[in-house]
C-alpha cells in the first residue's frame, strides 16, 4: 500500500473514532429511552412508560437528568471504536469490490456495508451493547447492583463467564450487517443518481442531508425487529426468559404483538439521523 493510501486509511480511522465518540455522547439520551422502551414488558399492564417522551420525563423526574446517561461510558467507547472499525473495514472492502473504473455499484456497496457491519458486530458492538443494556436495565432495579462500567463488567463475567458479554451475538451481527448494507447502499445509490445531474460538482449540503435522512429512515424501520430482539436478549432476565434469539422473537410476536418489533423506533431514528454520514 502506498504512503498516500496509508495516510487516507489512517485519516478515515481517526475521523471515525472522533466523530463516533462525539456522536455517542450527544445522542445518548435517545439510546437510553429506546433501550428502556424495548426492555419493558409490553404483554401486560406492567409497562412503566407510555412512550419516548413519557420515559424521558419520568426518568428525569424520579431519578434526575443524569439517569438518562446511565451506561454512557460503555456506549461512547463502543461507538468510537465501532465507527473507526466501520470506516476502516468499509474503505478496504470498497477497494476490493470496485470495478475497473474504480466505481462501486449498488449491490457491491451493499456487500461492503454488510461486511463492515459483521466485522464491527463481532469485534466491538456485541460486548459494549451487552454491557450498556445491562447497566440501563440494572438502573430500573430498586437496588441497582452495578456501581459503574468496570464493576459491571467484572460482575457480569464473574456471574456468567466471558460469554456473558457476548449475549445476543446473532441478532447483533444481523442488525449491524443489515444496518450498514441498507444504509451505505441506499446512500450510495442516491448519491450516484443525484450526481448524474451535476457531474464533477460537489452536492449541496441540503441534498446530502436529505440523502442521509432518507437512508437513515429506511435503515431504522427495516432493522427494528432485529434491534428489539437484540436488546431483549441482552437484558438481565434473558437467560431465564429466552432459549435463543428465535425463541425471543417468537415470544415478542405471540405475547406482545407484531408492533412490539418497532418499539423505540422514534428515539432510534432521532439518533441515526444525526449520526456520521459517509
Amino acid at each position: 500500500m502506498s504512503e498516500k493510501k496509508k495516510d487516507k486509511v489512517l485519516y478515515s480511522l481517526a475521523a471515525g473514532l472522533i466523530a463516533g465518540g462525539v456522536e455517542g455522547t450527544i445522542t445518548y439520551p435517545t439510546e437510553y429511552v429506546k433501550t428502556q422502551l424495548q426492555l419493558q414488558d409490553g404483554s401486560s399492564n406492567k409497562a412503566k412508560f407510555k412512550g419516548p417522551l413519557d420515559c424521558a420525563i419520568t426518568t428525569v423526574r424520579t431519578k434526575g437528568i443524569f439517569a438518562l446517561y446511565k451506561g454512557l461510558s460503555a456506549l461512547v467507547i463502543g461507538t468510537a471504536v465501532k465507527a473507526g472499525v466501520r470506516f476502516f473495514t468499509y474503505d478496504q472492502l470498497k477497494v476490493l469490490l470496485q470495478d475497473e473504473q474504480g466505481k462501486l455499484s449498488g449491490p457491491r456497496s451493499m456487500m461492503a456495508g454488510l461486511g463492515a457491519g459483521m466485522v464491527e458486530a463481532i469485534l466491538v458492538v456485541t460486548p459494549t451493547e451487552t454491557i450498556k443494556t445491562k447497566l440501563i436495565h440494572d438502573a430500573t432495579r430498586p437496588e441497582p447492583q452495578y456501581k459503574g462500567l468496570v464493576h459491571g463488567i467484572r460482575t457480569i463475567i464473574a456471574n456468567e463467564g466471558a460469554g456473558g458479554v457476548y449475549r445476543g451475538l446473532f441478532p447483533v451481527m444481523m442488525r449491524q450487517g443489515a444496518n450498514q448494507a441498507v444504509r451505505f447502499s441506499t446512500y450510495s445509490t442516491l448519491k450516484q443518481r443525484f450526481q448524474k445531474y451535476s457531474p464533477g460538482q460537489p452536492l449541496p449540503w441540503s441534498v446530502t442531508f436529505a440523502m442521509g435522512s432518507i437512508a437513515g429512515i429506511i435503515t431504522v424501520y427495516s432493522t427494528m425487529p432485529l434491534d428489539v430482539i437484540k436488546t431483549k436478549m441482552q437484558g438481565l432476565r434473558a437467560k431465564e426468559l429466552y432459549r435463543n434469539s428465535f425463541h425471543c422473537g417468537w415470544k415478542v410476536l405471540t405475547e406482545e404483538g407484531v408492533f412490539a418489533f418497532w418499539k423505540g423506533a422514534t428515539p432510534r431514528l432521532g439518533r441515526l439521523l444525526v449520526s456520521v454520514k459517509q
